[in-house]
């Protein structure tokens, strides 16, 4: 599609451009052509507290991106439970421990029934390779349906249902790709998409609750009876709340439930361990069933005990630091800022987003067209004010606001001063 960006091309550093220092130089020589630096200028970043990140350099920039540090960089007591369960047992998966089990009791506890079977894995992408694997076993079919800038990971399987992360090659045959949820037209799209699957059997339609990679479209007209058109096709709903899990929209701990349906299955990730390398999959248990009567699956490090009381460490603090509220009452605080500013500013458009989940859009004035060039400089600019943030949305042109949960009205206020700055000026 033209004028389309790749997910792994947006704010990177370009390695043709040469030189830079000599942690960068090796970086390249390492990574070759896997590696991906933020910035033209890419930072070397040596502390994290809270929502602030430190560079080598001694200066300290504001997040208002990272959602893996969920509840705050290097939080004290996810720290110090990873260091005391790392000095007790680190161990695989095959034993009984207290710590996981503890951990699985609290977060099911927070799923609706019938939703009472978890898989722990390392990560997004490994939930989601299992969630696709469940759905074909359940439904018989291979099609699924995702939107058309959708990123769900990284395994040669999950890969395929990534478009955002595709350079130069399209969609395989069974699967289709459904424009993000602007309007009622989501769910003709979607009903079309079941259609045209027919003949290689509906397995599943998994999406982000948020639409994040799309360019965050929290509200979703059509979503629920989407789902419903997918269930009477034949297939499972899948929820990666990989990105809106974990109280980020404001409304609850988990984006699907904003919209008022129950998944069949769903993923979760990069918060659950606050930068500890943990994910998960939860599903009703005849669907885990099933897929078991045909495949033995195990994983070695899923669900791992220094894991376990990392997640266990972040559901407490989600609850008592009131981290849920705080997501919503300074996210509604940011999203009523940045739309009275969008009033006043061409070069701004739609504001939408829940909790500390919100995109911004930059259009051409005269047309309307995205702006994706200004979305560029916006954020290398608001870089120089040290405040980091990043891009989203098919085109590029969508501000991706996402700080940890902690993040405050006063830090708000600092965004947007900074941005109103860097667009009167």
């Amino acid at each position: 599609m033209s004028g389309t960006t790749q997910i792994l091309d947006l704010n990177r550093y370009d390695p043709a451009t040469g030189g830079g220092s000599a942690l960068l130089q090796a970086r390249q020589r390492h990574a070759g052509a896997s590696s991906v630096l933020f910035y033209a200028d890419p930072i070397e970043m040596v502390r994290g507290e809270g929502v602030w990140l430190t560079a080598a350099d001694g200066r300290r920039y504001l997040d208002v991106y990272n959602n893996v540090p969920s509840v705050g960089h290097c939080h004290p007591k996810v720290v110090e439970a990873i260091a005391r369960q790392a000095a007790q047992l680190s161990t695989h998966t095959r034993y009984l421990t207290q710590v996981v089990e503890a951990y699985a009791e609290k977060l099911m506890a927070t799923f609706p029934a019938p939703l009472s079977n978890l898989v722990m894995t390392c990560s997004g992408t490994e939930a989601n390779d299992l969630a696709l694997r469940i759905a074909a076993a359940n439904s018989g079919g291979r099609g699924v349906i995702v939107t058309r800038a959708a990123y769900h990971g990284n395994s040669a399987a999950v890969n395929e249902i990534s478009p955002s992360a595709w350079k130069s090659r399209g969609p395989a045959p069974h699967v289709k790709l459904v424009p993000e949820p602007r309007d009622a037209g989501f769910l003709a799209a979607v009903e079309a998409a079941c259609a045209e699957l027919r003949e290689v059997g509906l397995s599943c339609m998994i999406v982000d609750s948020i639409f994040s990679s799309d360019g965050i479209f929290a509200e979703a007209p059509g979503f629920a009876a989407a789902v419903a058109a997918v269930r009477a096709a034949g297939g499972l709903f899948i929820a990666d709340e990989v990105q809106p899990g974990f109280g980020r929209t404001g409304a609850g701990m988990w984006g699907f439930a904003r919209h008022g349906v129950v998944p069949d299955v769903v993923t979760m990730g990069k918060p659950m361990g606050n930068g500890y390398p943990m994910a998960g999959m939860v599903t009703r248990p005849e669907l885990l069933a099933r897929f078991c009567e045909e495949t033995g699956y195990f994983n070695t490090f899923g669900g791992n005990p220094v894991a376990a009381a990392a997640g266990l460490a972040v559901l407490e603090v989600i609850a008592e630091e009131g981290l849920i509220e705080n997501a919503r009452d300074v996210g509604q605080f940011f999203r009523e800022g940045l739309a009275d500013m969008a009033a006043r500013t061409p070069a701004m458009g739609e504001v939408r987003g829940a909790g500390l989940f919100i995109g911004l859009d930059f259009i051409d004035p005269d047309t309307g067209a995205p702006n994706a060039p200004k979305a560029s400089r916006t954020i290398n600019a608001l870089k120089d004010k040290g405040i980091l943030i990043g891009a989203a949305g098919l085109y590029g042109h969508t501000l991706k606001i996402r700080p940890p949960l902690p993040f405050s009205r006063e830090n708000a206020e600092t965004f947007l001063k900074a941005l109103g700055e860097i667009l009167t000026n």
